[in-house]
């Protein structure tokens, strides 16, 4: 078993400051693993793959809150419409009518984050800020889906500054279009990863997404 104890304490401990909450990243990561977290009141996990995700959730507690961070596919929406705590990572209007269509199926509300590009590398999805002002007012005619706020992810890169710079940028957006979000007190601001975590926290980050500084590397 490759999860750290001492790494998920600090993170809890660090996080606790701002009241930022932590999703453990178990992609690829073994049942044990997952539970040896949620044995230290760990609830919320985030996983890629809707195969990976549909053959864990039955073998593990059903308190979970299960968060999909990874990129999906209109036509895999309907597998885990049932299964989510919150969708991360939409990134088109016709993914999140698929979302609403499966969220109506199922007389549910399904919650959701938009994934904005800020990154400087072309690989990242999401919107930018222009169309963000175009899909948000058509929110309301999706009754099924809740946005609850942005999601980004920052340059994979050492420039510190630069990070900072893509975390401040989602945070102007989030602040720009709050009134369009779905919550009752501050909208969600996920930004920051193992590698980043700390400078996005300290730039508004409400909720941070770890993998490998708790799991170990994957391969």
């Amino acid at each position: 078993m490759a999860v750290s104890v001492e790494n998920y304490l600090k993170v809890k401990e660090e996080l606790a400051v701002t009241d930022t909450l932590l999703v453990a990243v178990s992609k690829k990561k073994p049942i044990e693993d997952i539970l040896a977290l949620y044995n230290l009141g760990q609830r919320d996990f985030g996983e890629n793959y809707v195969q990976e995700l549909l053959e864990k959730q039955p073998l593990l507690p059903a308190d979970i809150r299960w968060h999909f961070i990874g990129h999906l596919q209109r036509n895999k929406v309907k597998y885990i419409a049932n299964l989510c705590f919150l969708i991360h990572g939409v990134d088109s209007l016709a993914l999140l009518d698929e979302i609403n269509k499966q969220a109506i199926r199922h007389n549910k509300i399904i919650d959701c984050l938009l994934q904005v590009h800020i990154a400087q590398e072309e690989t990242k999805f999401g919107f930018n800020e222009t169309e963000l002002a175009a899909v948000l007012p058509q929110l309301t005619t999706r009754k099924n889906v809740r946005v609850k706020g942005l999601m980004g992810m920052a340059s994979f890169t050492t420039q510190e500054t630069r990070v900072r710079e893509e975390f401040r940028q989602l945070k102007n957006c989030v602040n720009k279009f709050a009134p369009y979000f779905s919550v009752d007190n501050d909208p969600v601001v996920s930004m920051g990863m193992s590698g980043d975590y700390s400078i996005a926290v300290q730039e508004g980050s409400t909720l941070v997404r770890i993998g490998s500084l708790l799991f170990g590397t994957r391969h």
